[in-house]
């Protein structure tokens, strides 16, 4: 038996795949899906997942800067860029969060950041599976 206690579950219907649509079961989300690069409406899976790992990351570095006395400031970003690479084993991922932490000392920022990385549920999921990569930019 796990000590594990699920926090909240996603539930998102998805028809017609790449060049669909996405629909969350309490209709927060309600998005068009258009493969990268192609003509028209709607967003992707690479960009859905930038914008997951980001802000999940940003909250990681919220719970770590707390435990250290450091309060981020309210300009933090991130910039998230993910590859949909295509090899010899067939489609992979890689992915890179380059973090804007303005004002804190960037030594402090880094302890922050690496933290964050090994909390953040979107980074435990992706690790070993992808080339990732974070920096403080």
């Amino acid at each position: 038996m796990s000590d594990t206690k699920t926090l909240y579950t996603a539930n998102v219907h998805v028809t017609g795949g790449r060049d669909g649509a996405a629909k969350s079961s309490d209709g927060r989300l309600d998005v068009k899906l258009t493969s990268p690069g192609a003509v028209g409406e709607g967003t992707n899976p690479e960009q859905l997942f930038a914008a997951g790992w980001s802000a999940c990351f940003q909250g990681a570095m919220a719970i770590a800067a707390k435990s250290k006395g450091v309060t981020l400031p309210t300009d933090l970003a991130i910039d998230a860029e993910i590859d949909l690479r295509l090899g010899d084993d067939g489609f992979n991922l890689a992915a890179r969060l380059k973090v804007s932490v303005p004002g804190v000392d960037p030594d402090k920022a880094r302890e922050i950041i690496e933290a964050a990385h090994r909390t953040c549920p979107y980074s435990k999921a992706i690790k070993g599976n992808i080339d990732a990569v974070v920096t403080l930019v």
